[in-house]
């Protein structure tokens, strides 16, 4: 399993601790995450290295690109990360033929309401995996590349923020093992 992290962008500063001392917040991440790595270690056996980047891309902000063959357990791994965290899980099957609002939501018009309302996709969950990113077209490729940069929608003039924690997983098979599209 490969996988390729996304780190936020360079000269980004972060707030630490907020005038704690260093070392409560040392002891309070160490318990956290030895509390994280048991529990998905039940779900993801002998993946202990890439379940701890997973959690350490979490905590930086950044994203994820796994790449692997079919069946080795990256929609669980997304799911243990999400189940272990109480953060809500999503998951969209990237083909040709999903659209943006697909990912990010539409405005539908309610009778009832006599008015248009927002309804949110995929992309307001917690955690977000991608599966098979490569398959899209690229303007859904575009529509989740700007949620996961902005950590933010736009649909029609109206901006909607994402939740916090935000992390897409995305994934992609090696090109030996592509489906034909």
């Amino acid at each position: 399993m490969r996988i390729h992290v996304e780190w936020p962008m360079e000269g980004q500063i972060y707030n630490r601790g907020h005038g704690v001392p260093p070392g409560v917040v040392t002891d309070v991440v160490t318990r956290v995450a030895d509390a994280f790595m048991s529990n998905v270690g039940r779900a993801i056996v002998n993946k202990e290295e890439e379940v701890r980047l997973c959690l350490v891309t979490l905590l930086c902000e950044g994203h994820l690109l796994i790449e692997d063959v079919p069946g080795v357990g990256k929609t669980m791994l997304a799911k243990s990360l999400a189940r272990s965290l109480d953060c809500t899980f999503r998951r969209i099957q990237f083909t040709p033929d999903l659209l943006p609002s697909d990912v990010t939501g539409v405005r539908a018009f309610n009778q009832k309401e006599n008015d248009f309302e927002f309804r949110p996709g995929p992309v307001f969950a917690q955690i977000l995996l991608a599966d098979e990113i490569n398959r899209a077209s690229p303007k859904t490729q575009a529509a989740l590349l700007e949620a996961m940069e902005e950590r933010q929608v736009t649909i029609d003039g109206d901006t909607h923020d994402l939740p916090k924690p935000f992390m897409v997983m995305a994934t992609q098979n090696p090109v030996e093992y592509s489906t034909a599209s």
